[in-house]
């Protein structure tokens, strides 16, 4: 291929300012324990899990939604689109509510693909949206797969009832801003629970927020998250067993008896033995003093 038959290319980063491309709310759902399944299940899945969307966003008044979905992608074992970011307040709810209702009303009568669990995310940010190829690639686009591919998500749906929860969400840390905290969505800020999202090899870390819209046992028990809770003390280790040693067998009693320090003269003691117990001291003459006596 000679340069003039390469493809066109837009400017490089930091070399021109330009307009940013549109902002689109991204929604991507993918199916539990997907790989687990039998085969033959597989391409039914890749089927139904559009058909259920679709449903949910009938249920919620949001068709014309579902219609105009922006690059839209079936990945498999899920599914991922674009949509106007206005929305976003109605697809936190009631969509995720509809969806939990359309997957309850599903998994009483599913055979031909078993029950269907569904993990969700919802980010927004500037995506190109022109109808070209390549439309809903960028940063915002990875970053919505990362948060479904996130530790906590998936680990509160795993710890949930399959039988009352069929849905478990993770908002970014935007989406939650813009939406929830502001007060647009029918769905209070305490009903969200802040997680650090990370992805297992992967060098990705933000703060999320997890929305279940039909809670089941302890799943707001932050210790299904690997966390501890704030106040309790890890349990104490048990200290191991002392070694045991043979006491040494007791020394025979020292000789208390008295040791004698004779005095000789201006000479100085003579310590007779080694000093135990009580001492006694006696200033016996010098014989040599008694011999210059008597030669006086």
């Amino acid at each position: 291929m000679s340069v003039t038959d390469a493809p066109a290319t837009g400017p490089a980063p930091w070399s021109v300012s330009r307009d940013l491309p549109p902002y689109r709310g991204i929604l991507a759902v993918d199916a539990k324990d997907f790989t687990g399944r039998p085969a033959a299940e597989h391409a039914s899945l890749t089927t139904v899990i559009p058909q259920l969307l679709g449903q949910a966003f009938t249920r919620s008044g949001l068709e014309q939604l579902w219609q105009e979905r922006k690059f839209a992608n079936n990945t498999g074992d899920g599914f991922a689109m674009g949509f106007d970011p206005v929305a976003l307040p109605r697809v936190i709810h009631p969509f995720l509510h509809e969806l939990q209702e359309v997957l309850t009303d599903y998994n009483i009568h599913a055979t031909a693909t078993g029950r269907v669990r569904l993990r969700a995310s919802l980010h927004v940010g500037p995506l190109p949206d022109s109808g070209a190829p390549g439309d809903g690639n960028g940063t915002p686009r990875n970053d919505t797969h990362r948060l479904l591919d996130s530790r906590p998500v998936r680990a509160i749906l795993a710890a949930s009832s399959e039988s009352i929860t069929q849905v478990a969400a993770i908002l970014s840390q935007r989406v939650f801003e813009d939406a929830v905290l502001s007060g647009y969505t029918r769905r209070h800020p305490d009903q969200f629970i802040e997680v650090p999202a990370t992805v297992a090899g992967k060098n990705f870390q933000q703060l999320a927020w997890l929305y279940v819209p039909a809670p089941s046992g302890n799943l707001y028990d932050r210790r299904i998250l690997g966390e501890r809770p704030e106040g309790e003390e890890p349990a104490p280790a048990t200290a191991p067993a002392p070694e045991r040693r043979d006491r040494p067998a007791p020394a025979p009693a020292a000789h208390r008896g008295t040791t004698t320090i004779n005095s000789q003269g201006n000479r100085g003691f003579l310590n007779n033995g080694s000093v135990e117990g009580g001492q006694h001291v006696s200033f016996g003459a010098d014989p040599r003093d008694d011999a210059r006596g008597a030669g006086r």
